[in-house]
Formats: structure tokens, sequence, C-alpha cells
């Protein structure tokens, strides 16, 4: 099958686009744009700025990915998109780029699901396997681990952490980090219990979900101060990584401000943005 791209469309020539791509109509596809093998982009897609997809993606009609971030501090620079493989990206989502101040780069990994409306704000970090439902808002800076479920309408703010595992429930808004593994939901989101089936689906083995249970007990049920038993846990851990993996992402919530880790790391992100897009020019 050779590359199908459709007359309506406007691919300017300077783009890259890979082997057995389809191009549907109406489409606007920018010069800084780069599209892997067998992606298909469906009617009116609009793909600009310095944006790279990867290969066996689905790009569903009217999405709009690699815009300018909607955030005053930025000035035109040539910050980026880069979506990985096996992507499916319904109707009307967004995925603006990075800016200097928050590294440069939005990521996104590989085998997500964008359902219809869902946005993903400037300098975000989302992992493999990840589903967003309908009209999910995450702001700038949110960082997402791999196979976490965040139902329709749901919002996080800037430089939220959500978990591996973790499923945050319909219309939650998340003002400080999910951890993983968890059930999060409400307004504000609070941790609800364990995400057996979601952890159950991935492969998890019933004693390790089994310690993740005993672990949310203890740490949101004991009425003990939340740092006494992550001290206590700490000293006594000999669980498997998963449960070490959360008591870790606990300590750093902890240290972060305001309940979200990577507000910490904000001269972190501006100094690495400065030295990707300013210093050395758009990373491809």
């Amino acid at each position: 099958m050779k590359t199908n791209i459709h007359s309506t469309a406007v691919v300017d020539p300077r783009a890259e686009i890979g082997d057995e791509v389809s191009v549907g109509p109406y489409t606007v596809i920018g010069a800084g744009v780069r599209i892997g093998d067998r992606t298909q982009i469906g009617p009116q897609v609009v793909i600009d700025g310095v944006t790279t997809i990867g290969a066996d993606n689905v790009i569903v009609g009217q999405a709009n990915l690699g815009g300018p971030p909607q955030d005053l501090s930025y000035r035109g620079e040539a910050t980026q998109l880069v979506l990985g493989d096996r992507n499916t990206i319904r109707e009307f989502v967004t995925i603006n780029r990075g800016t200097i101040k928050g590294g440069g780069v939005t990521k996104i990994g590989d085998d997500c699901l964008f359902m219809a409306c869902s946005h993903v704000a400037h300098d975000c970090e989302l992992r493999d396997r990840i589903i967003l439902g309908n009209n999910v808002m995450l702001a700038g800076h949110v960082l997402v681990e791999e196979n976490a479920n965040i139902a329709g309408a749901a919002g996080a703010m800037q430089f939220v952490t959500i978990g591996a595992f973790a499923y945050v429930g319909g219309m939650s808004r998340l003002a400080q980090d999910a951890p993983p593994y968890m059930i999060v939901a409400g307004d504000p989101g609070r941790v609800r219990g364990v995400n057996h089936i979601g952890l159950a689906r991935g492969g998890c083995e019933e004693p390790v979900i089994d310690e993740l249970r005993a672990a949310f007990r203890k740490i949101y049920r004991s009425g003990m101060p939340r740092s006494r038993v992550l001290e206590e846990m700490r000293t006594d851990i000999q669980g498997s990584d998963k449960l070490k993996h959360l008591l870790r992402t606990l300590e750093r919530i902890e240290l972060g401000q305001k309940g979200r880790y990577r507000e910490s790391l904000r001269e972190d992100f501006a100094r690495l943005g400065a030295e990707a897009i300013l210093n050395g020019g758009a990373a491809r």
C-alpha cells in the first residue's frame, strides 16, 4: 500500500511523511512535522509545529496536534511534541507542544487512547497504555505514568502526577498527586481504594494486590499521621516492587509543593528547556 494523501489536504513539502501513510480530506500538516509509517490521519486534522509522530497511529478527524502552548510565556520558540507508536486519537483531541520553562517537549508514549475532546497541555509527559476519557483535561507539566485510566471530564491541575495503574473517577478534580495503583475520585480527588481491576487486567498477581490493599488500609484508614506511617513502613519494607514504588511516590509527594512533587522541579525543567531549545535548537 502506497502513501495516500487526499487531493484537498495541505501538506507542506518540507514535512516528512512515512510509508503507507493515509492523510484525509482538508487535513493540514506543517513544515516541521514527521509522520511515521502506516499512520492513518482522518479529515480536517491539523498537525503543526516541531511534531514527531511514530508508526501505526490512528488520528481521527478534527484533532489538533502540535499547536502552540496556551501559555503567556510562549514566544514562538521551536518547542516540540513527540508522539509514540500505536496511539488512537479521537475527535477534537488537542495536544499542545512544550514551553521553554517546562523542558521544551510534550511527550506521549505508546498504545494510548485519547477519547473525544480530551486535552493534553504543554510539557506533559504521558507514558504507555494510558486511557483518557472524553473531555479529560490535563493542565501543563502533568505526568501520567503507565497504565493509568482517567475517566470522563476529570481534570488535573498543573504539575500533578498521576501514578501507574491509577484510576481517576469521572469528573474528579486533581489538585494533588494521585498515587500509583489507587482509585482516586471526587472534588477534590481523594484516594478511595486499590485499583484491583486495573491491576489484575495488567497481569498483577493476587498476592501483590493483597499487599497493596494492606498498605492502603494502613496508610489511609489507620488514623495515624501519614509521615509516621511512611516512616514505619520504610524501616520494615520487604514487599514487592509495586509496594516500594508506592512508598517512594508518597515520600516524594511529601517533599513537593502543595502535594505536587513535580512543582519542586520547576528550575530543572527550565534549565533543560533552555539547553535543548535555546542553546541547541529543536532536538529532533
